[in-house]
């Protein structure tokens, strides 16, 4: 049976092959072209390694989900764990397109924190969900929100890049990431309200988290904006993305902190 107590045996060497793959990918040149036949054998090493430390991560989550007899997703530590996992897929997904060398090693430094995050406090619950939790909208909208946080995630990676740098290059990968993953921030928006009405008969209801949530999604908006309409200077459109990050954060968990939200009908966990 898959349990938290088995989830080192598990994190070690998924973290281990993402590293490798992160290491071997910096053979690759700036603009992500392989310099020899042995670089080209090495990038589809790097990938392979990717690919096995997100087999060993589903490997995990499948088996968690069977013992648990429910989706993954109630308690903090069950969405840090999909969110290493979706940090990973979009790092893989981005290098893969844009071939970024140090894409990896970013992506994998985020998903190991909250790896080590998971080791060190799992937070282990019941099996049981509460009614609300008991609902059509529930595993939609958690993935399609973790999946969101996490290219917003690699998006926040570039941007930093760009203020480090000082490049401009990043911001065509970091446009494609923000268009998707705002469009996977809104649907999980869109059915969170759907799922509020069904459960609690109201589909707004300016809770910390719900308004949280708005900040962080006109945050990305307005990034579009400046983007489409070409208005922006480089450092503000970074500015954006990283504060956009943090109030991401903020949405995501940072809630729980503040005194407004102990009564939050979005903590589960407790």
């Amino acid at each position: 049976m898959i349990s938290w107590g088995v989830f080192i045996w598990f994190a070690v060497p998924a973290v281990a092959m993402a590293v490798g793959a992160s290491v071997v990918s910096l053979c690759f040149n700036d603009h992500g072209a392989a310099s020899s036949v042995t670089c080209r054998g090495r990038r589809g090493l790097a990938l392979g390694l990717a690919a096995a430390a997100l087999a060993v991560l589903s490997a995990f989550i499948i088996g968690l989900w069977i013992s648990l007899e429910r989706p993954p997703m109630r308690t903090m530590g069950e969405t840090r764990l999909w969110y290493s996992f979706f940090a990973l897929v979009a790092g893989l997904l981005t290098y893969l397109k844009w071939r970024y060398r140090w894409i990896l090693s970013f992506s994998t430094v985020l998903a190991t924190v909250f790896i080590v995050l998971n080791l060190a406090r799992p937070e282990i619950h019941d099996q049981t969900l509460m009614p609300a939790l008991q609902s059509a909208w529930f595993i939609p909208h958690v993935t399609v929100y973790m999946f969101s946080y996490s290219l917003l995630g690699c998006a926040f990676i570039l941007a930093v890049a760009g203020v480090v740098f000082r490049s401009q290059e990043v911001f065509p990968a970091a446009d494609t990431l923000i268009y998707i993953g705002t469009a996977f921030l809104t649907f999980g928006m869109l059915s969170g309200m759907l799922w509020a009405k069904q459960a609690w008969g109201h589909y707004w209801g300016w809770d910390p988290k719900e308004t949280w949530a708005l900040v962080t999604w006109l945050v990305y908006v307005l990034y579009i904006h400046l983007r489409v309409t070409g208005r922006g200077s480089r450092g503000m459109l970074c500015f954006l993305l990283i504060f956009g990050f943090v109030s991401l954060q903020m949405c995501w968990w940072g809630i729980n902190y503040l005194p407004a939200a102990q009564d939050s009908i979005h903590i589960y966990n407790r």
